[in-house]
């Protein structure tokens, strides 16, 4: 595993991730994917749509709006309770997240609490701090033809027009579940899953993309007979190792789980496993499995005034489903991945960098490279062999910038499975050069073979 830093650097030189508005001088909590990064995510998010979703008869996916009624937030909790621990130090006015400057505490820390640790502020190194604070962290907008002015000389206008968007792609899904059980009424129990873009307003984001205010999750609500929830509870748990390890590769040596104490679950969880994972900077959240038992039904029910029952097929019983819920974030597996994989060694007497991806995740399974690119036989030749393999594979790339070794250290780090070079032998008997990404040995191979 490499440094952040050593991950952050190969995601900028090699076009995985850009800082967001790098252009005017970034922006915090914002990346852009670039070109092989977006590549790699979409690869992350079909195979956990295909694991999750297409192969499974339980499934229903939905793709919803992104701002919702804002009685959404009222219903779930957000509006009141989804907030963090802020405290300001009065010294240099940097604000900061109470439980992630300390060591042991969560988000309920207090006050007392805080102070009594001892802690010193990052910035500035005093020690002088205000009393925490709770920042909700949805980002309000507001929705329809409101100026700067109407707020200003009539709030009661603006408040009525409030909207946010949305913390997490969930609310998205409870807000459908009516309409998928009316449209297809399935069997109980089933699943309706969301990919999506999410917004979270962070006090102080951080760790590269581990912490940002927008980001991409992938949450399945899984609906289930209130007395069946701990047998469901345990196959979606084991579900994730099978998708983590087995699907992604992910060694299994740096997944950890921890239950989540009272204090420290979501205001909607009656039991939470958070799966941890060792990133370059510590161990970190990956991904969480929560209980939300009827809660987000029976308040849709109440704010809504539209029942949000099941009527069992078999039986006649009506009941409102419980809820388990598996909600992962790109961009922290996006991370994960790139820690798992990223590795420096020496090829005879050179080092190098190589981002040793499965071949379900690599950008690329091959790159097409000519010997020399002032030798037009050689080119013709190599074109022809890429397009035919483009065709067949649509994950292969053409290289013929500088000389053989520096396309092979650049197809190392971008985590290329193999390169094929077109040389004159090929010309002569339909043979290729065949260079694998994580020995690289080589050998020759048929054309046909390929």
């Amino acid at each position: 595993m490499g440094k952040l830093d050593d991950i952050v650097s190969l995601c900028k030189r090699r076009g995985f991730i850009y800082q967001g508005s790098d252009v005017y001088g970034g922006m915090a909590g914002t990346w852009d994917f670039g070109p092989l990064g977006v590549k790699l995510k979409k690869k992350m998010m079909d195979l956990w749509w295909r694991f999750f979703v297409e192969k499974r008869d339980d499934m229903y996916g939905v793709d919803a709006a992104i701002i919702m009624n804002p009685r959404t937030w009222i219903a779930s909790g957000h509006t009141a309770t989804f907030a963090d621990p802020l405290v300001e130090c009065k010294e240099c006015k940097n604000r900061f997240r109470a439980d992630k400057i300390t060591d042991g505490y969560g988000e309920s820390i207090t006050t007392e609490e805080f102070l009594a640790t001892h802690t010193k502020c990052p910035v500035c190194g005093k020690e002088n701090w205000g009393p925490i604070r709770k920042f909700n962290m949805m980002f309000q907008t507001h929705v329809g033809a409101v100026l700067p002015e109407d707020m200003t000389e009539n709030p009661e206008l603006a408040e009525k027009n409030v909207a946010y968007l949305r913390p997490e792609t969930a609310q998205g899904i409870f807000t459908n579940y009516k309409n998928v059980v009316d449209t297809f009424y399935p069997d109980i129990p089933f699943g309706i899953a969301q990919q999506g873009k999410a917004f979270r307003n962070e006090i102080s984001p951080r760790d590269f993309i581990l912490r940002d205010r927008e980001c991409s999750q992938m949450e399945i609500e899984y609906f289930v007979k209130p007395d069946t929830w701990e047998g469901e509870f345990e196959k979606l748990r084991e579900l994730q190792h099978t998708f983590l390890e087995g699907v992604l590769g992910l060694p299994a040596e740096m997944i950890h789980e921890e239950e989540v104490p009272e204090a420290d679950r979501a205001h909607y969880s009656k039991r939470t496993i958070d799966f941890m994972y060792d990133y370059p900077n510590g161990r970190e959240e990956l991904m969480g499995l929560a209980y939300r038992t009827d809660f987000d039904l029976s308040n849709i029910a109440r704010e809504s005034g539209k029942k949000m029952e099941y009527r069992d097929k078999n039986t006649g019983e009506i009941y409102t489903p419980h809820v388990i819920e598996p909600s992962i974030g790109v961009e922290r597996l996006f991370l994960a991945i790139l820690a798992a994989f990223y590795a420096e060694d020496n090829v005879g007497e050179s080092e190098r960098v190589v981002l040793r991806l499965p071949e379900n995740l690599a950008p690329y399974k091959y790159c097409v490279s000519p010997l020399l690119k002032n030798k037009p036989e050689l080119v013709a030749k190599a074109k022809e062999i890429y397009d035919d393999l483009r065709e067949k594979y649509i994950d292969v790339t053409w290289d013929d910038s500088g000389n053989i070794g520096k396309r092979y250290r650049k197809q190392d780090e971008i985590g290329t499975c193999a390169c094929i070079v077109i040389d004159f032998d090929t010309l002569e008997n339909d043979t290729v050069t065949v260079r694998d990404r994580d020995t690289a040995k080589q050998e020759r191979v048929k054309i046909k073979d390929l």
